[in-house]
């Protein structure tokens, strides 16, 4: 398919998939889409982006399973262990001199990093005090990160990475295994309160005093970038902390003089 007539046909699958569901995919990278689109092809045995286009317009299953291609990125517990490690030495001390605390992980997938926060504020003596807002656009995601269960599979990584990141602990103090999965402590998301929320449709919610938003950014075209940090900035408190993806960066961004670096080989930021 000459590339003018795919890219026109997957501006237009975007949308109808606005217009149908109000997901809102059109300022996402085009790269991106273009290779998630090209693995939905296949999973839904569509020949053409025309006829997904068809389909998931008609069968709001096919558009579910399109949705979870579309939104699902790799994630793991304590990934990038040097940032969870930078948020303990550098951001704690300045969120223990609060009484009460909001935090707000966008983006929060299958909940690995919710986990990974909450273990941390456990540790920390903070937890107890503070509210977390888990949010994605993906409901299937947003019922698996609720369950906290993830594959027992993934538990030697995930041990190694809680290590690196200064955990006090054994991290098996922290979950149940059985089935070859692992359940993690369900009062590590007591105080989580999971969220459908689109960064490209939605609003601020509630002021945070912490935002991570790691491994997001990278899937959005700059004008979405802007647009969301735009949305991180009016949701964090006087001086509240932003956390980016090791491949992101406010550079270049219509917020850069809006954040200072606390870390930044860690993209770790302050509102200024």
């Amino acid at each position: 398919m000459p590339h003018r007539q795919s890219d026109l046909e997957l501006r237009l699958l975007m949308d109808a998939i606005y217009s149908q569901y109000n997901h809102d995919f059109r300022e996402y990278s085009g790269a991106s889409q273009r290779r998630r689109i090209a693995h939905a092809l296949q999973q839904l045995e569509c020949d053409s982006i025309s006829a997904l286009q068809g389909k998931v317009l008609h069968d709001p299953a096919a558009f579910h399973r399109l949705l979870e291609i579309l939104t699902i990125p790799f994630t793991e517990m304590f990934r990038d262990p040097s940032f969870f490690l930078a948020l303990r030495e550098q951001v704690v001390p300045v969120l223990r001199t609060y009484p009460s605390l909001k935090l707000w992980i966008a983006g929060c997938s299958t909940g690995e990093e919710v986990y990974s926060l909450a273990i941390l504020l456990h540790e920390e003596g903070l937890l107890e005090r503070s509210i977390i807002y888990a949010t994605d656009i993906n409901p299937a995601v947003l019922e698996k990160a609720r369950q906290g269960i993830f594959p027992l599979a993934s538990l030697p990584l995930y041990t190694a990475n809680y290590q690196e990141a200064g955990g006090k602990a054994a991290f098996s103090d922290y979950y149940t295994a059985a089935y070859n999965a692992a359940r993690f402590d369900r009062e590590l998301g007591r105080n989580v309160t999971f969220a459908d929320h689109s960064l490209a449709t939605d609003h601020v919610f509630s002021e945070t005093h912490l935002i991570c938003c790691r491994n997001v950014l990278i899937y959005f075209n700059r004008t979405l970038q802007d647009r969301a940090l735009g949305l991180f900035h009016a949701s964090l408190c006087h001086r509240g902390f932003l956390g980016l993806g090791s491949k992101e960066s406010l550079d270049f961004s219509a917020h850069v003089d809006h954040f200072e670096p606390v870390v930044r080989r860690e993209r770790l930021f302050r509102k200024c």
